[in-house]
């Protein structure tokens, strides 16, 4: 008799259980981590952006926040990604990507633009990343010719020396970020000032004096 309540005991712990978990996988699977804000998908809409996997050399290299006068290289791409407190997203123009699908010679300097979306409530920010992590600095400096002519020299010579001092202590730069916008607008402040003070990133090595930022 005992035996046989033990038994009933048993089965009916063991269908509670069975329906807790089914229920527990419901709310799993019917539960979304995070759905995009309206915000977003206008933004979105309105630059012709898509959703685009960065290549690891992208991810894994460190970045300048200024294209003319760098002060500063900062970390990976990818620790400033992982640093966003709101939800993130990679983008890309879809012109860049036909660019991308279309390149003919892989060995010739190439860059394109990636959007990081930070989709905070209220306000949407892109920060606009430029990928060289396929140029090397003369071909870094040969893209630019192609677009600044005879000047390329005069407005990023002195650039390029400080950027191959860098590489050559042990701090390559494989990409640039060249503008921030928030809410659909242009921040005025200059994206390397808006890192250093608003974000409080630090960076890793200071270019106009050609060492290592001490922490």
């Amino acid at each position: 008799m005992r035996n046989g309540i033990e038994k009933t005991r048993g089965g009916t712990m063991l269908k509670v259980l069975m329906i807790l978990l089914a229920i527990c996988g419901i709310f799993t699977t019917y539960s979304p981590v995070w759905a995009i804000s309206d915000g977003a998908v206008n933004l979105r809409a309105l630059n012709g952006l898509s959703e685009f996997s960065p290549p690891e050399t992208f991810l894994n290299g460190n970045f300048i926040a200024d294209e003319i006068e760098p002060q500063y290289v900062f970390g990976k791409v990818k620790d400033f990604w992982k640093s966003r407190s709101c939800p993130t997203a990679w983008l890309i123009e879809d012109g860049q990507k036909d660019r991308i699908k279309n390149r003919e010679n892989p060995s010739d300097p190439f860059e394109y633009t990636l959007y990081l979306e930070e989709d905070c409530p209220a306000k949407v920010a892109y920060y606009v990343f430029v990928d060289r992590s396929q140029c090397e600095a003369g071909q870094w400096m040969e893209w630019r010719r192609v677009f600044h002519k005879s000047k390329v020299e005069e407005e990023y010579g002195a650039v390029c020396a400080l950027l191959e001092k860098a590489a050559g202590s042990g701090f390559p730069v494989d990409a640039e970020l060249r503008f921030i916008e928030i809410g659909g607008n242009l921040i005025s402040k200059n994206p390397e000032d808006f890192l250093t003070g608003d974000l409080r990133i630090a960076p890793i090595y200071d270019l106009k004096q050609g060492k290592p930022v001490t922490k």
